[in-house]
């Protein structure tokens, strides 16, 4: 058994080596927990093999669910490593990448997204990101009101019929690829580091500070504004540090 992201994609790949005996089912972010019981079933005593559309599975792919519930009933989980967006555009990058960390897909609403990439403007590491065809312009809009001037590369299609490599400043790539009409397609963003970055905020520390002193709503708006972080979150967080005093 194949348990396939997409079963149409497997089935023509399976076919271009001539492989026909596998069973496919699918396996994707909107199935996943109601497919798990049939495949654990099948995993009692056969091996199921697990693939994504494009690359390796579980980096912003289905598959966690799967794979977590394989480890609690005792069944081996064995990679078989391929293709990798985040290694595969680092090794083309021009831009220092040296240490980088890994974002996956930016918040879909506007604000949110703004106040991470808000947060990533403090980091020295680059960033590599994700981001969806129905959202890229949005996000490179935001990138330059937020880091108008900070470097970055774009991965288009990496691996497939139309891949492209582009660098710029955001501004600069969202007109080249409006222009061309390549707003289509997955991409991968490089967001070079802050050069002489003070070192990112610690966050809970701030956050206990703030909440021993201010109520929790109150410490949560200042400390959005101080730490780029969104103030649900560190509401929730000034919640649960006030809870850890009071006990």
């Amino acid at each position: 058994m194949i348990a396939a992201e997409d079963t149409r994609r497997t089935r023509v790949l399976l076919e271009a080596i001539g492989a026909d005996g596998p069973q496919l089912v699918a396996l994707h972010a909107h199935n996943e927990s109601a497919a798990l019981a049939r495949v654990l079933e099948r995993l009692a005593d056969q091996d199921v093999a697990l693939v994504s559309d494009a690359g390796t599975p579980l980096l912003s792919d289905p598959g966690f669910e799967l794979v977590r519930a394989c480890w609690q009933a005792g069944i081996d989980v064995i990679p078989v490593p391929g293709a990798s967006a985040i290694l595969a555009v680092l090794s083309v990058c021009p831009l220092p990448v040296g240490r980088f960390r890994f974002e996956g897909f930016l918040p879909a609403r506007a604000a949110q997204r703004r106040e991470r990439l808000q947060a990533l403007a403090a980091y020295e590491e680059a960033s590599v990101i994700f981001e969806a065809p129905h959202r890229i312009a949005e996000c490179l809009r935001d990138l330059a009101t937020v880091l108008p001037d900070r470097e970055v590369m774009i991965g288009r299609e990496m691996t497939k019929r139309y891949e492209q490599y582009l660098r710029g400043t955001s501004a600069d790539l969202l007109q080249r690829l409006t222009t061309a009409d390549q707003l289509r397609g997955e991409f991968v963003i490089v967001l070079t580091g802050a050069t002489g970055a003070a070192p990112a905020p610690d966050v809970r520390r701030t956050m206990d500070v703030l909440a021993r002193e201010l109520p929790p709503a109150q410490a949560a708006r200042i400390g959005a504004e101080l730490l780029g972080v969104g103030k649900r979150e560190l509401y929730a967080l000034a919640l649960e540090l006030r809870g850890s005093v009071a006990e």
